[in-house]
């Protein structure tokens, strides 16, 4: 029994449903004829040892092309099927159309050098090379497409000649008879469309081998869409060049600024003639209506002395207009008037706010970004506004800080409150700036505390009606000077304040009379 017959048992085997009765699935053929169907594959397998590269190709009629099949056994012969016709490939002969290709039958190389490639070959191409052990050839195949062009795409769209902005526009590209299936590509002008792209689908034409491939696409219009060609691209192996199948969007929609906010008109001058000039998008083309005061003028129309002249609006191409208004001669109320525009057409309408000015352009309004500011005729730029608003900042803190250092005794106001506080004790009558004159007040003080008893200190009231009275208690009354304070330390003034106490006492027994 040979290694094909072992392997068919052993596949067989594996599969009991093929040969047990009991088996609940014996009785079922499709499961019975499925099981054959990995048999077959899997001895397929097993008899298509063979290396083979490439596994698919496509050439065009006249290209060339190398088939390679490899086994890990030397081999004695080598033969190609291409097309219809079985090739026997010896190396060494380089003649015909399919000729040995490869190193040597003994390194196990079996390949084919394919000249001149022709339209019925297209399909596949097998090497047959003999078996290592057994009777049975092993084989290799790969799959050679010769490309052949397709038809003309074809763009199948809706057949509304124009669109309005934000419609939903669907078109469907189809490109027949290729083989293999052509590739599309969508443009709209140079730019490449890749949102709402759909899957491509491939349609197999009966009968043929020949592919057809549609593929659909979803966009929503725009404004900026207006006059671009929308293209469906083909692109094939077997065309020198993609072709094309176009169709130019036409999108209305109303008008539409190019500018945010009121619009200023710089250059100006007194006495001579101006223009007021603004710039819209709009498809169809727009009307232009300017108000002047009380005066209403429709371009291209004029107010009766010819002054002022409202001009047709000019279209600059791809929908940008052109709207002005012709100033004979500019006078100051013509520069303090403010002007008034409305454009519109069949979809909608914009309105403008405009005013002249004698003054030149300034370069920030060139910028979108740029902030202008005029003050008395003087124009500050962002950087001038910054470097204002920073200074200012700056002033405000300084005189904070001034204010803060000078009510709490800080930084350069830090001897203040000891100069007052040293020049306030100068000017006392009473308190004495020295150290030596503090103690001796204080030394007279612990003096007449020990003297006098504190338990008869008293406050004696006078009479007014005797003034004889008066004058003896008078005798035994004395005024102290008492500073109040911390005096621990000489260097620090006590506070500017003193107190005065009146002391009375009475003669004690045995006591001499001291008189002043």
């Amino acid at each position: 029994m040979n290694s094909f017959e072992d392997n068919l048992l052993e596949l067989i085997r594996s599969h009991p449903t093929l040969y047990r009765n009991k088996d609940k699935k014996h009785k079922s053929l499709i499961l019975k004829e499925n099981c054959w169907k990995e048999i077959a594959k899997s001895l397929n397998k097993k008899r298509q040892n063979v290396e083979i590269t490439p596994i698919k190709a496509v050439r065009r009629i006249g290209d060339e092309l190398i088939v390679l099949c490899k086994v890990p056994y030397q081999i004695d012969s080598c033969r190609m099927i291409v097309g219809t016709t079985s090739y026997r490939l010896i190396p060494g002969n380089q003649e015909g159309d399919v000729v040995y290709s490869g190193q040597g039958l003994t390194t196990g190389e079996c390949g084919a050098h394919i000249k001149n490639i022709r339209e019925d070959w297209n399909g596949n191409v097998t090497c047959v090379l003999p078996p290592q052990s057994s009777n049975i050839e092993v084989t290799g195949t790969m799959r050679l497409l010769v490309a052949r062009a397709p038809g003309d795409p074809h763009l199948i769209s809706p057949p509304q000649p124009q669109f309005k902005d934000e419609d939903i526009f669907s078109a469907q590209c189809v490109v027949p008879n290729g083989r293999p299936a052509a590739k599309i590509l969508w443009f709209l002008d140079d730019e490449q469309l890749l949102e709402g792209v759909h899957q491509p689908v491939v349609t197999d034409e009966p009968g043929s081998d020949l592919q057809t491939v549609s593929q659909n696409i979803t966009r929503t219009i725009r404004a900026d869409d207006n006059n671009r060609m929308l293209a469906c691209r083909a692109e094939h192996e077997a065309l020198d060049q993609p072709r094309e199948a176009k169709r130019q969007l036409i999108v209305h929609y109303p008008p539409k600024r190019l500018e945010s906010g009121p619009i200023t008109v710089f250059g100006l001058k007194l006495g001579a003639e101006g223009k007021l000039n603004v710039t819209v998008r709009s498809n169809p083309p727009p009307t232009a209506v300017w108000m002047v005061g009380d005066i209403r003028i429709t371009a291209p129309h004029s107010t009766d002395n010819g002054a002022i002249t409202a001009l047709e609006p000019l279209h600059l191409g791809n929908g940008h207009y052109n709207v002005s208004l012709h100033l004979a001669r500019i006078t100051k109320e013509d520069v303090e008037r403010t002007y008034y525009l409305q454009v519109f057409n069949d979809l909608g309408r914009e309105e403008f706010t405009l005013r002249m000015s004698t003054m030149d352009e300034p370069a920030a309004s060139t910028v979108n970004s740029a902030l202008l500011l005029q003050l008395y005729g003087v124009e500050l730029d962002t950087g001038a506004i910054v470097g204002i608003v920073v200074a200012v900042l700056v002033l405000l803190i300084a005189v904070f800080l001034g204010v803060f250092a000078f009510a709490t005794d800080r930084w350069c106001f830090a001897g203040r409150g000891r100069e007052l506080a040293k020049n306030s004790g100068e000017s006392s009558d009473t308190e004495s700036a020295a150290g030596a004159g503090r103690s001796r007040l204080a030394a007279l003080g612990a003096r007449v505390r020990a003297v006098i008893p504190r338990a008869k200190d008293r406050v004696q009231a006078t009479d007014a009606h005797d003034a004889e009275s008066q004058s003896e208690e008078k005798k035994g009354v004395i005024y102290a000077e008492l500073a109040l304070g911390d005096q621990t330390s000489a260097d620090k003034p006590p506070p500017p304040s003193t107190e005065y106490a009146e002391i009375v006492y009475t003669d004690q027994p045995g006591q001499k009379e001291v008189k002043e």
